[in-house]
Formats: C-alpha cells, sequence, structure tokens
C-alpha cells in the first residue's frame, strides 16, 4: 500500500459506525465556531510558536490560508492582502468580522478557485483529508515562497478514545500521525522541516465544555453531560492532557 492510501485507510478506521450514528441527530464531526472564535483571538492577541514564525519569516504582500476556520493561523500574521478558504460559511463570516477586508473563498480545496500568495498556511486541517497527497501538492502550487501547515502530533480527536471505549465498547485507531502527513510530504519532493511546540492553550476552559462536545462527538444526549464529565475525571480525561502540536514546512521550489 503507497502512502497516500495507507494514509485515506487510517482516516477511514475513524468513522463511526452506523448503528452509533443512528442513535444523533446532530453532526458529530461539525466544529464550534465560537470555540474557533475564541482561539482565533488568543492568537492575534500573543502570536508566538513555530508555525508563526516560519510564516513571518517569509512573509510577502499576501497570504492564503486553507481551511482557515476564524483565522487563527493567518490574521496574527497582518498580511496586506489576506485570502481564506473554508467551506464553513459560519467560520469565514467570522474570519470576515475580524478582517473585513479579507478575500472569503467557500468551498473544499483543492476544488475551489484561488489565487497564489507569497506564503500559504493551513493548520489544523489535514486529519480531516483522505487524499493527502493532492491536498498538498495545491499547496505548494498555490505558494510563491514558502508554505506552513500546522497539525496536531496524533488525531484531534484521540482524547476521546477512553471515552469511546468506556460508552460504546469500541476501540479507536492511533493513526495517522504528523509523521505519516510528514513522510507523505517528503516523498512528494518537498524539503521538509518540522518543529514542535506544546499546545498554547488547553482544550477546553470548562469541564461543561468538554462534555458538551464530547457528547456531540460520541453521539450521546446532552442530558448525560454529567455522566460524561464523572467518566473522563475517573479515566484522566478531565482536566485535559496536554497537546503537542507540529509545523511542518517547507520552501517552493519554483
Amino acid at each position: 500500500m503507497d502512502l497516500n492510501a495507507r494514509w485515506q485507510a487510517d482516516l477511514e478506521s475513524w468513522a463511526i459506525p452506523d448503528e452509533i450514528l443512528r442513535t444523533t441527530t446532530v453532526n458529530p464531526w461539525l466544529h464550534n465556531v465560537q470555540r474557533m472564535s475564541r482561539r482565533a483571538a488568543s492568537e492575534i492577541s500573543a502570536p508566538a510558536g513555530p508555525t508563526y514564525d516560519r510564516a513571518r519569516q517569509a512573509m510577502g504582500e499576501s497570504v492564503l490560508d486553507v481551511g482557515a476556520g476564524a483565522g487563527a493561523a493567518s490574521l496574527p500574521l497582518e498580511p496586506a492582502e489576506l485570502i481564506a478558504v473554508d467551506q464553513n460559511p459560519e467560520m469565514l463570516a467570522e474570519l470576515g468580522r475580524l478582517r473585513p477586508d479579507a478575500r472569503l473563498i467557500e468551498g473544499r480545496w483543492p476544488d475551489v478557485e484561488a489565487p497564489e500568495a507569497d506564503v500559504v498556511v493551513c493548520a489544523h486541517v489535514v486529519y480531516n483529508v483522505p487524499e493527502l497527497a493532492q491536498f498538498l501538492v495545491a499547496l505548494d502550487d498555490h505558494a510563491r515562497k514558502r508554505v506552513v501547515v500546522e497539525l496536531s502530533d496524533v488525531h484531534p480527536t484521540s482524547w476521546l478514545n477512553p471515552l469511546w471505549e468506556h460508552f460504546h465498547g469500541l476501540v479507536r485507531p492511533t493513526r495517522p500521525t504528523s509523521d505519516d502527513a510528514a513522510e507523505i510530504a517528503a516523498s512528494l519532493g518537498f524539503d521538509v522541516t518540522l518543529e514542535s511546540r506544546p499546545a498554547p492553550e488547553p482544550m477546553f476552559p470548562s469541564a461543561e465544555e468538554m462534555a458538551d462536545s464530547a457528547c456531540r462527538r460520541l453521539c450521546l444526549d446532552p442530558s448525560r453531560a454529567p455522566e460524561v464529565i464523572a467518566a473522563a475525571e475517573a479515566l484522566g480525561v478531565w482536566p485535559s492532557r496536554p497537546r503537542t502540536f507540529i509545523t511542518m514546512w517547507w520552501d517552493v521550489r519554483k
């Protein structure tokens, strides 16, 4: 199995079984816009870390943010021109509120039409991308100087694994990882550098917000939040364990 096919198969192993999905009317994969906006505001107020540093180091006039969310990776850079791509219109609207002159492109990368930029950034997106090689090539094609990708060292919902087993008897996967993503990027001929940092803030500010997210992702009724909090405390899921973010970057060759 080639690297990209292995990545795709590993991602597919995270699918929620149909018999569990049928118990909920809420999309368990949706992101909380308010939480993403809070993260963007935090990054703007105190930009730091290798993702910011490596993007800033190569800055020209323009930045293209792919899977921009509310703009946590791009707004702190304060580029003269900001192009943001995201398939969630609510996320784009929030980014537009924070940066009214940003060019907003709604759609899924790399299917959308977007201009080149000096620096392309992409933060916390790749674990949602089955065709990772194609995705990374498109990032490289749209960058004049540098591509900067941030991701967690392990799948971002790995923190839920003990709760999946507790509530559903379901053992979750352990792959793919950031090393797998870097291996694919290197196989494409990109001169990849990896840097790591502790996540700048806890995943959730309170047990209640953790439980709200866990109920949605575990396909549990929200009324079970107290039960989730108790289980999370007993299993060492709460308080949240420290996370590690990986910055994967390379300079383009054109």
